[in-house]
């Protein structure tokens, strides 16, 4: 079995698990939602699939899924958004800025719904947040000046920090938007920034070396489909070369990050699980404005911040919204 239909396997149990059967008297068939993720975050598309059965959709009854996950592997993307197509899918649901431009790429007419994603109108994907046009719409993870948010708090835990260490996946338009927005504020901020782009997980642990080579203080990690399997190894390595991390995913935090700021992802699944529903029941992508998140969560990793002698300040103590012993 190939990596890619296993993914498929693991998120086809995890979207089938307590789902009645269909009745056999029913011959009509379900329309189908193709699931497109540049990762593999099944925990998300769980989160979705509670959502729609929270809205009445039963699977193998009044919908249908076909997954294809490129678990970090872009170039498999154009393939897998054809193969969707070729299946005439309903909808597209996709995860990450890479899958929404490429099943753009692969279809003008099946409408696209993004769970993730950077800013949509910037790439080129619709005409605008408020009014898409066009067969793309749902939810961005995107957020004006969280990046320099996240900066901002790292200097606060850090305070003496002088040099960043920058990790991104280098082959991601929109991670590369994210570098952009570190740079303008680390110039403000006085900051220098060692900027380490990888194409694969392997070199993960060589990126990591070469921040201890050039003294960076503390990394921060871009969040990447190609990261996903990763969040363990990337926390620790941190904490193996003594940098405090920041996230905006949550998960990195669980698995021995430091901090992140950003919103919940398996909401922003739910909320696109509705958009699904809106436009099964008639409603057009090009009329449904983009959402983008309204509230961002702080979580410390209390555990790594003594393993790295760092001190969390009380008003950021006060401020976290979670944190983790």
């Amino acid at each position: 079995m190939t990596r890619r239909q296993a993914l498929s396997t693991i998120v086809g149990l995890a979207l089938a698990i307590s789902a009645p059967r269909a009745s056999s008297a029913q011959t009509a068939k379900p329309p189908v939602v193709g699931l497109l993720d540049a990762g593999a975050r099944v925990e998300w598309w769980a989160a979705f699939r509670q959502q729609l059965r929270e809205l009445g959709y039963v699977e193998g009854q009044n919908v249908a899924f076909e997954a294809r996950f490129a678990g970090g592997k872009f170039d498999q993307l154009p393939t897998l958004a054809q193969e969707l197509v070729g299946l005439k899918v309903a909808i597209i649901l996709t995860s990450g800025t890479v899958a929404a431009q490429a099943a753009k790429r692969a279809t003008n007419t099946i409408p696209i719904v993004m769970a993730t994603g950077d800013d949509p109108a910037s790439l080129g994907l619709v005409a605008s947040l408020a009014r898409p046009g066009g067969n793309v719409t749902g939810v961005t993870s995107f957020g004006r000046g969280l990046s320099g948010k996240r900066l901002e708090l790292l200097r606060e835990v850090v305070p003496k920090l002088s040099r960043l260490a920058v990790l991104w996946h280098r082959d991601n338009p929109a991670s590369a938007l994210t570098v952009r927005e570190i740079e303008a504020a680390a110039r403000s901020s006085k900051v220098a920034l060692q900027i380490l782009g990888v194409k694969t997980a392997d070199e993960l642990t060589g990126a990591f070396s070469a921040m201890t080579r050039e003294r960076a203080r503390a990394v921060f990690v871009i969040a990447d489909p190609l990261f996903s399997s990763e969040y363990r190894r990337i926390s620790d390595l941190a904490i193996k070369h003594q940098l405090p991390s920041i996230h905006a995913v949550s998960e990195y935090v669980e698995a021995g990050g430091l901090l992140s700021y950003g919103p919940s992802y398996s909401d922003l699944f739910r909320h696109a699980a509705v958009y699904v529903d809106k436009i099964l029941k008639g409603a057009g992508p090009g009329d449904l404005p983009i959402e983008q998140p309204t509230t961002f969560a702080l979580v410390i990793n209390l555990k790594t911040a003594r393993a790295l002698g760092v001190t969390i300040p009380r008003p950021i103590l006060l401020r976290a919204d979670r944190l983790i012993e």
